[in-house]
């Protein structure tokens, strides 16, 4: 029961509702805890590694200066934390195979 191409919450809820059998309002209180708490470690700085999955790391760039790509124009970027997501080895090969 995918909605157009895009896994969302309600669709994890509703794979944990049918494969463990819990309620649908349990099942999305699950996934909402762990969306909850992955959400917390990050804004705390830390980076949140699912085994087999992947690992969402968080990297602070530098300013650096950065070309209008219109004008040419030279302006400046500000220094930032970015988050990142780097696929494990595993979800590369399962990806791969199709």
């Amino acid at each position: 029961m995918r909605s157009m191409d895009t896994l969302t919450r309600a669709d994890l809820a509703e794979t944990i509702n049918r494969k463990l059998g819990f309620s649908r309002s349990e099942s999305l209180s699950m996934v909402e805890a762990i969306l909850r708490h992955m959400c917390e470690a990050l804004s705390q700085g830390e980076n949140v590694k699912i085994s087999g999955f992947g690992t969402f790391l968080l990297r602070d760039k530098a300013e650096r200066i950065g070309r209008n790509p219109k004008t040419g124009v030279e302006v400046p970027i500000t220094p930032r934390r970015v988050l990142t997501f780097r696929a494990s080895q595993t979800l590369k090969d399962r990806i791969h195979k199709g």
